[in-house]
C-alpha cells in the first residue's frame, strides 16, 4: 500500500523546500503526496452554509484560481526536479481555516504522515500560514508530524536523537515511522536519557527492555546526561554531534512539562536548525 503524505503549502520558498524534503525522504518509497492549499478571509466561507456577497465569492473564486496556476507550476517543477515513478502528486484546495482542513483531509484520505515547512519570523497575517505551525502540532494529532526548519535543504539522515525517561511504555505502533525512516537511510538512533536519579526503578528499566527489542532492527544506542535541564540536554547534545534530526512521542508527561509539545516542542522548535518528528501517542 503506498503511503498517503499530507503537505500544507503556500507556495512560498519555505513550503517548496518541505516538500522537496519530503520527496528525497521517501524517495524509495511508494507514496500518495497530497498538497493542500488553504485559503481563509474574515466572515463567512461559502463551504460554512452561510449566505456571502458576490464581492466575497469573486474573491473566493479569484483565489481558487490563483492556487490552480500555481499548482501547475509546483507540480512542473517537481517532475523536472525528481520524475519519480513512485510517487504520485495530488492537489487540494479548501476555503477554511488551516487546522480545519488539515484534520479534514487526515481523515478523509487517512493520512499517514503530515510534513510542514515552519517560518522563523511572523510575515503578514493576510497570509493564513502565519499560524504558527507549532499550534499544529498540539492541535493535528491524528497522525505523525515531521517539521521542516525553513530554508532547509534535505541531507539524508545518519543520527536521530529520541529523548525519553523511559517512563512511559512504547509500542511499536508509536514508533513505526521512527524505524523506518532510520532503515531507510541506514541512520543511527540515539536514544537520550536526561538522567534524574542516579538508576532507573523496575518500570523503566523494563519500559527500556522493550525500546530494544523494539529497535532490534535498527542501529541504536544509548546516551545519558546528568545534571541539566530537558530542553537545554537535548540542543547540546544534537548541536555537539551535528545530528540530522530529533524524534519523541507526544504525551502528557511531567518529565517534559504539562504535555511533550508544551513547553518541550516549542523550545526546540522555535531554534530547532533540524527536522523534529513527533510521533503519534499510541500507548496509554
Amino acid at each position: 500500500m503506498k503511503k498517503r503524505i499530507l503537505l500544507p503549502i503556500d507556495f512560498s520558498t519555505n513550503s517548496l523546500n518541505a516538500i522537496r524534503y519530503a520527496i528525497d525522504l521517501y524517495k524509495a518509497v511508494d507514496c500518495d503526496f497530497y498538497f493542500l492549499n488553504v485559503f481563509h478571509a474574515d466572515g463567512p466561507s461559502p463551504n460554512e452554509g452561510k449566505r456571502v456577497s458576490e464581492v466575497e465569492e469573486h474573491i473566493y473564486e479569484a483565489a481558487k484560481r490563483k492556487s490552480e496556476t500555481q499548482f501547475k507550476g509546483l507540480i512542473d517543477q517537481l517532475q523536472l526536479y525528481r520524475d519519480n515513478p513512485k510517487h504520485t502528486y495530488h492537489t487540494i484546495f479548501k476555503i477554511s481555516s488551516l487546522l480545519v482542513a488539515v484534520n479534514d483531509i487526515i481523515t478523509q484520505k487517512n493520512i499517514d504522515l503530515l510534513i510542514m515547512g515552519t517560518k522563523s519570523r511572523p510575515v503578514s497575517t493576510a497570509v493564513i500560514y502565519s499560524t504558527n505551525a507549532m499550534d499544529m502540532l498540539e492541535k493535528a494529532t491524528a497522525c505523525p508530524i515531521l517539521v521542516i526548519p525553513e530554508s532547509m535543504c534535505f541531507i539524508p539522515p545518519r543520527e536521530i536523537v529520541f529523548p525519553t525517561d523511559f517512563k512511559s511504555k512504547f509500542t511499536h505502533n508509536a514508533l513505526e515511522y521512527l524505524i523506518e525512516i532510520s532503515k531507510a537511510h541506514h541512520a543511527y538512533i540515539t536514544i537520550l536519557h536526561i538522567q534524574d536519579s542516579e538508576e532507573l526503578d523496575q518500570e523503566q528499566q523494563n519500559n527500556k527492555d522493550v525500546l530494544e527489542a523494539i529497535l532490534k532492527d535498527t542501529v541504536y544506542r544509548f546516551h545519558t546526561r546528568k545534571n541539566t535541564k530537558v530542553q537545554q540536554g537535548i540542543r547540546t547534545f544534537v548541536a555537539n554531534h551535528d545530528s540530522d534530526m530529533i524524534a519523541f512521542i507526544n504525551r502528557k508527561h511531567l518529565f517534559f512539562g504539562s504535555t511533550l509539545t508544551d513547553p518541550l516542542i516549542k523550545h526546540l522548535g522555535y531554534h530547532s536548525h533540524i527536522p523534529i518528528l513527533v510521533l503519534k501517542n499510541s500507548a496509554k
